[in-house]
């Protein structure tokens, strides 16, 4: 990959070629129609289905020792990034295309950096059909190499169904590389991912990536919406079972039951974890020579807690590694969001990152005492994922036992949410040019519960380090809305300042709670 190619270039160029569209801001569809006998893909001989069975496998593998994937030929893991752009899907093949089915199914090849096979089954009337690879189902330019399909397979796939309008069939779901999977509802771009399980992030002793080591995909009724995934999800530390049912629309929601079978006592895990981009914004912008305002997958954690509050806390891109616990009991929903949503706020007519999803979390069922953990980790180019996001139970996961999980997942502009208080649309910051301190603004979107007499508004600012001083609450004739606005005096020799905020209303808190972390630079 070249150094001067941005994120979006890159994914724009993969997704021109029908590879990589699982990252790709321009959605790849194909028309309904139908197709010669010739086409579609080879199955194995049909053999009985049932979620059991994903839960049987996974039990099984916990309780032997692990074994790797083994890894496809050497001639394709050594293909290099502009090698591997020349093959892509050949979109004729589409499993279920031209079928009394509500979804197309399209698929990945292993190679270059995507080195371990996985199995995908086709499910129907209860039995299940291993899809066979072939070299033929693809499509390649004139200049990549002659490689046999032995040592090959998929790497994943892609899901298709009528989006946008009836009739044409629009990439809407992916499932690729480890446990990793993404989505977009209606009118958006690719950005933000999931994973199926996060372990060891941030660890000294390095992260462990389990991977979905293989799919049973469900085919739905013509007049269905739904598409049903089972996957086997393993690692050195477990194993899992999981079932998604997605729901694609002006939403795309995804209700994720999943069983974890550790094969060791885990104490670092991440459930419902999210993975986004955020390089700067106002509050960083300084640091970065670009023609943009801002660029950003997310900018935002969100939280509801369980005693029903709303948390915002702005994301950063810091110096160095930062680590956010946020304790709760009874979480009811958090997320990594995308508030931003005009085009002049970033200023790219290519990138599109209005359009990005935001990625809400909504547990299903009691999970009890535990910790939101956002990891913030340093990145000077847009093409990293630097931002980590995901629940961690209080106590450990033992080795031995099983671990049942249910959440749904919003694929959404906004957290689907009923917000009875204001919300935090903008920070910023920047250091005092004519008295001392640094100056911090939130601006909130207008609200009832605001009212419009900034008097009658109470600003309770806190910080544990320094000092606040100034607080004033003004109305913004640009939002609409009310802006604090506030000064922290903090000692020279302080690197890192938390900060808490929230406007009340004869004693009801009637915004967000803003949270903040402040690093100097």
């Amino acid at each position: 990959m070249k150094n001067d190619l941005s994120r979006r270039e890159v994914l724009t160029a993969l997704g021109a070629l029908g590879l990589g569209a699982a990252m790709s801001g321009t959605a790849h569809a194909v028309e309904a129609e139908e197709t010669a006998e010739i086409y579609g893909m080879d199955l194995s001989e049909a053999r009985p289905f049932s979620p059991d069975l994903v839960m049987e496998k996974a039990r099984a593998l916990s309780k032997s020792p692990y074994r790797p994937i083994p890894r496809i030929s050497e001639e394709w893991s050594a293909l290099n990034y502009d090698q591997f752009r020349g093959i892509w899907f050949d979109t004729r093949h589409s499993l279920w295309r031209g079928e009394d089915s509500a979804a197309q199914i399209e698929f990945f090849p292993t190679g270059s950096t995507y080195v371990e096979p996985v199995v995908i089954n086709a499910v129907a009337d209860g039995q299940m059909r291993e899809v066979q690879f072939h070299l033929r189902n693809f499509d390649t330019t004139d200049q990549f190499p002659k490689l046999s399909d032995e040592g090959n397979g998929f790497s994943g796939f892609r899901v298709l169904g009528e989006v946008e309008r009836e009739g044409q069939f629009q990439e809407y779901a992916v499932f690729q590389g480890a446990s990793y999977f993404r989505a977009i509802a209606r009118g958006q771009a690719y950005g933000i991912s999931a994973r199926g399980l996060a372990l060891n992030t941030g660890s000294s002793q390095g992260e462990e990536f389990p991977i979905f080591r293989e799919f049973w995909v469900e085919k739905p009724p013509r007049q269905g919406e739904t598409v049903t995934v089972h996957a086997l999800l393993d690692s050195p530390s477990v194993s899992g079972a999981y079932r998604f049912v997605i729901d694609q629309g002006n939403q795309t929601v995804m209700d994720i039951e999943f069983t974890l079978f550790p094969r060791k006592t885990i104490d670092q895990v991440g459930i419902a974890p999210g993975t986004s981009m955020f390089l700067f914004d106002q509050t960083n912008r300084a640091r970065f020579d670009d023609f943009r305002d801002a660029v950003h997958d997310s900018d935002g954690l969100l939280m509801m807690n369980g005693n029903g509050e709303l948390l915002w806390r702005p994301l950063n891109n810091p110096v160095g590694l930062g680590v956010s616990y946020f304790s709760d009991n009874g979480t009811r929903g958090f997320g990594l969001m995308q508030r931003s949503r005009g085009l002049d706020d970033f200023g790219d007519l290519h990138a599109h990152y209005e359009r990005r999803p935001s990625l809400w979390v909504e547990p299903r069922g009691e999970w009890g005492p535990g910790h939101v953990i956002l990891f913030e980790i340093p990145a000077d180019k847009e093409i990293y994922d630097n931002i980590v996001a995901f629940w961690r139970p209080e106590q450990p996961l033992e080795a031995g036992q099983e671990y049942s999980y249910a959440y749904r997942l919003h694929w959404c502009d906004d957290a689907p949410i009923e917000g009875d208080v204001a919300r935090v649309i903008d920070t910023r910051t920047g250091k005092r040019i004519f008295q001392e301190g640094r100056l911090f603004t939130v601006d909130f979107a207008p609200h009832p519960g605001l009212g419009v007499d900034p008097a009658a508004l109470t600003p309770r600012v806190w910080t544990n380090r320094g000092e606040i001083t100034g607080a004033i609450v003004q109305m913004n004739p640009a939002t609409g809305g009310m802006r604090l606005a506030f000064t922290l005096m903090a000692p020279e020799d302080v690197k890192q300042v938390e900060l808490r905020a929230e406007l009340l209303r004869e004693d009801a808190r009637v915004t967000e709670i803003w949270l903040n972390r402040w690093m100097a630079s």
